[in-house]
Formats: C-alpha cells, sequence, structure tokens
C-alpha cells in the first residue's frame, strides 16, 4: 500500500478538522510548502493536498499555497477541493500538480467524470467519494445526498474512473481507526479501481489493519501531525 500524507490547507496554513466540521479546527502549521518538504524528506511518494477553502467556496481559493508546493518537492502531488469545472481541473494541472480529484461535481453532474477522463486521461483524475452512514456527502461535507457510496463509485468505475479516494466521515480526524469493513466493501465493489482509504488512521496498527482489504493506499493527517505515526517507520512496514 502506498502512504499519503495529507496535507489540508485553509487561510494558507496547515489544519485538520475533525470529522469534517470546519468549525472544529487544528493548526498544525504555517508553511505548506515546508510541511510538503518535511514528508517528502521522510520518504512520502505521493502528497494528498486539500484546499478546505475551495471546497466551501467552489472555487480554487488556495492556488498559491499548491503551487508552492509542486514546487517544493519532486514527488507527485493530488489535489481537490471546490473543483468544478474542466476549466478548473485545468487550472490545477498548471499548478504542477499530478492529480486533481473531483467530488461534490461529480455527484451532482457524474458525466464531468467521463469528460474529464477523455480531455485528461485516467491517470489524472481521481475521484473523491466521502460517505457518511454509507451516503455520499458534499460540499465540503455539509450536504450528504441519498445517493450511496458503493453504487457511485460502480457509477465511475463504467465512466473509465480508475481511481477513488474513499473517505469515511464518521471517522475522520478522530484516530480511532479506519473503518476498515466499509473500506474492503468497497475495494470489491470496484476492483478496475485503484481505491485509497481514508479517514480514522491513529497508529501504524490502523495502516496495517488495512493490508488484505484490497485498497492501494492510505492517506494519513492528524496521526501523523500528533507524532502517533511516524512517517518513515509506516512506510518501511508497509512494504514488507
Amino acid at each position: 500500500m502506498k502512504l499519503y500524507p495529507a496535507i489540508d490547507i485553509k487561510d494558507g496554513k496547515c489544519v485538520r478538522l475533525y470529522q469534517g466540521r470546519f468549525d472544529d479546527v487544528t493548526v498544525y502549521g504555517d508553511d505548506p510548502a515546508a510541511m510538503a518538504r518535511k514528508w517528502a524528506a521522510q520518504g512520502a511518494q505521493f502528497l494528498h493536498v486539500v484546499d478546505l477553502d475551495g471546497a466551501l467556496a467552489g472555487g480554487g481559493v488556495s492556488g498559491q499555497a499548491i503551487a508552492s508546493i509542486c514546487a517544493a518537492v519532486d514527488i507527485p502531488v493530488q489535489t481537490g477541493g471546490g473543483v468544478r469545472t474542466l476549466a478548473d481541473i485545468e487550472k490545477r494541472l498548471s499548478w504542477g500538480v499530478n492529480r486533481v480529484i473531483l467530488g461534490t461535481a461529480v455527484v451532482q453532474n457524474p458525466q464531468l467524470a467521463a469528460d474529464a477522463v477523455a480531455r485528461f486521461g485516467a491517470e489524472r483524475i481521481v475521484v473523491g467519494i466521502d460517505a457518511k452512514d454509507g451516503l455520499v456527502a458534499t460540499h465540503g461535507w455539509e450536504t450528504v445526498s441519498t445517493r450511496g457510496a458503493v453504487e457511485f463509485a460502480k457509477e465511475m468505475q463504467d465512466m473509465g474512473v480508475k481511481t477513488i479516494v474513499y473517505t469515511d466521515i464518521a471517522t475522520d480526524g478522530t484516530l480511532a481507526g479506519a473503518n476498515v469493513a466499509a473500506m474492503q466493501e468497497m475495494a470489491a465493489a470496484v476492483p478496475q479501481v485503484d481505491v485509497i482509504a481514508s479517514g480514522g488512521i491513529g497508529s501504524l496498527e490502523d495502516i496495517l489493519a488495512l493490508r488484505g482489504s484490497g485498497v492501494g493506499g492510505v492517506i494519513v493527517g492528524k496521526a501523523l501531525y500528533t507524532g502517533r505515526v511516524d512517517l518513515m517507520q509506516a512506510i518501511a512496514q508497509t512494504k514488507e
């Protein structure tokens, strides 16, 4: 499994939310590029960067910070938050990111995923599926739809999507452990897709618990910032 250190940006700072709540924010640094260099130096192979302000506003609010991250490291970066159109994708690719994550927009307009894959290539497009009690959430997790997460993932697979970030909102930022059963269900449902698990990682054991679940990657956020997970050790363990 590949580990993805998370850098969530709000007001230009590196933060973490608790269960996706924008009123429960912890700041861990005021220099996203420096944070990116730190994780790259510790062996990260890929970075997961989220524009939290953009997720709420529906636009690329943190563009300068994301571009600075891409310029600071030699490893690939995937980013999401406020991506609504093909033009938004193109703009983010111009910042130097390798993969762009579509969330709310494809729930509202699934055809956007197919159009994005056709225009930019499947290797550049990620669909982020954020779920609460198995239902897809949108607009920075502020709204829960009636659409089932697994059903939606199958639709995305049919449209040529090859990578999905699956976030369990209930565990995100809690350090309480990943929802292994949900991740296993998702990975089994879309065998042609590389599923990246997100939410709840609080220890090395939580990461290792996802081995055998079928996911190809794990996003680690708060556990890195609080020192509960040592990135170098975790990378070494997941390679074994």
